[in-house]
């Protein structure tokens, strides 16, 4: 163990995965796991919330994403459902122009196809009148697909598909929002290879194209509010990848997702607390976002350049979400001490709040 390894809770350290994420007794395993989990049946778990059992379906959130960082731009694609509905999100940010461009469009809860894991080809997809998100999970495998395409209103349109192979180790949590609330989370690092057409201009991989994968499924509370920062490429003829995030988790040291990928490997990092120049909401995609920790572990700031914004103000739900995209500075270290300097990276963001 290194010299910063005392920062980081043993919880942190992964452990052989179960079977089943929420046992028979209805009761979620939480912690830190070595892979992917067979069966994640979380409508099964026992009083996740105050609401009546039945309801369960209505409070979960299930999501699967992805970041793909090209050359010349960085998509961010994903399928959600919320339980009252879904939706499928495709951005492209343009790194040559610092513009970003979001489709978006609303589908039943019944229209979204969640995997139920990700294995064995298992998958997700979602299907509207615009176009859809798809993606074929081998996780145990080491390999995603993914693929889709959208067409707006006003002709701008963006297609895509590419094969994944992981590069470092998995990221696989599961974080306690209460006494049995789950937050389940898998992020995998990967090379991508294959394409993208964003208005006509087709964009093909090279040998630095990365991309991460987010599969999450779990039960927010009813306000919440998450901050995420995450930047991918190859710095020095190697390739890292970081994610620093803060959520609803009830012991920050005990269950965090914060990880820096390397070739082969990974080094947890410790809890981190983000600071912005101004609101997301105010920013109009030019705040500074810092993030940092209290070991020197993490020293991080993301300069956005363009936001996009998903506004859902409805009965029931209300969504403020924005996505930022820009660049990274600053550096991590791993528990031996090693600083890795993130300059120059392109990184993304979220700002989510939530009243459900």
């Amino acid at each position: 163990m290194g010299e910063y390894s005392r920062f980081i809770s043993q919880a942190r350290r992964p452990v052989p995965t179960p079977k089943r994420l929420v046992g028979e007794d209805g009761k979620s395993v939480f912690g830190t796991f070595a892979n992917e989990f067979e069966s994640m049946d979380l409508l099964t778990v026992l009083k996740p919330t105050a609401a009546p059992q039945r309801l369960n379906r209505f409070r979960l959130t299930l999501w699967e994403a992805a970041e793909v960082s090209l050359k010349e731009g960085t998509l961010l694609c994903a399928l959600c459902d919320m339980g009252l509905f879904g939706i499928t999100i495709n951005v492209f940010y343009d790194k040559r122009t610092g513009k970003a461009c979001q489709w978006c469009t609303n589908l039943p809860s019944r229209d979204t196809g969640i995997a139920p894991n990700l294995l064995d080809g298992s998958v997700a997809e979602a299907r509207t009148a615009d176009g859809f998100v798809r993606y074929v999970n081998d996780f145990g495998s080491g390999r995603c697909e993914l693929s889709g395409s959208h067409t707006a209103k006003d002709g701008a349109r963006v297609e895509y598909e590419f094969a994944l192979s992981r590069i470092s180790l998995p990221s696989v949590v599961s974080i306690p929002f209460g006494s049995n609330r789950p937050l389940y989370s898998q992020k995998d690092f990967f090379h991508a290879a294959g394409r993208i057409t964003v208005n006509g201009e087709t964009l093909h991989s090279d040998g630095d194209t990365v991309a991460i994968v987010d599969d999450h499924r779990g039960y927010y509370p009813r306000r919440a509010h998450y901050d995420w920062v995450t930047a991918m490429g190859r710095k020095d003829g190697k390739f890292l990848a970081v994610n620093l995030t803060r959520n609803q988790s009830v012991d920050q040291e005990r269950y965090n997702e914060n990880l820096l990928w390397l070739e082969g490997r990974s080094s947890p990092l410790p809890p981190v607390i983000f600071a912005r120049s101004e609101l997301s909401a105010q920013a109009n995609g030019r705040a500074l976002w810092t993030v940092r920790d209290e070991h020197d572990m993490v020293n991080v700031a993301f300069s956005a350049r363009d936001m996009t914004s998903t506004i859902t103000h409805a009965l029931l739900v209300n969504v403020d979400y924005y996505i930022a995209f820009g660049d990274i500075s600053g550096y991590v270290r791993d528990e031996d001490g090693n600083k890795y300097l993130l300059d120059g990276l392109a990184g993304i963001g979220e700002d989510k709040t939530l009243l459900l």
